[in-house]
């Protein structure tokens, strides 16, 4: 059993290592003996938002979500440990005594993916983004707190925001040619865009405004997070590494070159690695 468990974390490093190197960089901030762990939330974190993409119906995702749900309940055990990251998942989960029903509110948000419906909201994709993204940071703390309640839950929730928004924006070309709209309607509407805009590669100024009246989103819940900083426990600090990267990718939006359709934003490695050393946000 052992053996087993040793490969599935390091399936889940090489997982989150290659598909989301952004966090995995900042992982390489926390204790050796947490790493394991916060690859396994995160490896699962990725399985999730991965399965639009690898099914060709809605349905057929909501099953495979289904099955998720009832590998967090104990209701497949056979199956939870033939899968590497849900055997280091629960592995983790009963070490460190997490809320099982924080990662059954992260697959029931990630439903919303798997259709081409409009986020109707800014409360709405806030809710989206606390629920996928600030409990990811929220676990990790957990984790990094030997199993215990850090506090700053607040914290963690505009943090997990401002990470995923500046996430979103940076994802939109890939987004807008699958039909996906996270930018809230109510945003939109305000600049005079609507769902075709995107998903044909219209944009225009409108769009612009949009994109940064998003961009200002991202900034404002960085701001609470900085305000906050000193309520956040220093075992818990590496949970909120990533954020340092949140204001060098939201400048890159703002270079004169920037097309929200075809610019790829990225940081070289070095660089990276050197923001999340600093880990100033």
């Amino acid at each position: 059993m052992a053996d087993d468990l040793t490969f599935a974390y390091s399936h889940c490093e090489t997982l989150v290592r290659e598909a989301d190197p952004d966090r995995f960089w900042a992982s390489q901030f926390a204790p050796a003996d947490k790493r394991p762990h916060i690859h396994a939330l995160h490896a699962f974190s990725y399985e999730i938002a991965r399965v639009r993409e690898s099914v060709r119906e809605a349905l057929l995702g909501e099953i495979r979500l289904q099955w998720w749900r009832d590998a967090l309940q104990g209701e497949s055990r056979g199956d939870v440990r033939a899968n590497p990251v849900a055997a280091a998942l629960d592995d983790t989960i009963v070490r460190f005594r997490l809320p099982r029903s924080a990662l059954v509110s992260l697959i029931d948000a990630r439903i919303f993916d798997l259709y081409d419906d409009p986020m109707p909201s800014l409360n709405d994709l806030e809710g989206y983004c606390g629920e996928t993204s600030s409990s990811l940071i929220r676990l990790a703390s957990i984790v990094l707190a030997g199993g215990a309640d850090p506090g700053h839950a607040d914290a963690a929730g505009h943090a997990g925001v401002a990470y995923a928004i500046t996430g979103l924006l940076r994802a939109f070309p890939w987004h807008a040619r699958q039909g996906q709209v996270f930018v809230p309607a109510d945003i939109l509407a305000r600049h005079g865009v609507v769902r075709d805009d995107i998903v044909t590669g219209r944009g225009g100024p409108g769009l612009k405004s949009a994109l940064a009246d998003m961009r200002a989103v991202a900034r404002r819940h960085l701001d609470h997070v900085r305000t906050l900083r000193p309520t956040i426990p220093e075992a818990a600090q590496p949970a909120f590494r990533g954020l340092a990267l949140v204001e060098p990718y939201l400048r890159q939006m703002e270079r004169r070159d920037y097309d929200p359709f075809h610019t790829d934003l990225d940081l070289p490695r070095w660089r990276k690695i050197w923001i999340l050393w600093r880990g100033r946000f």
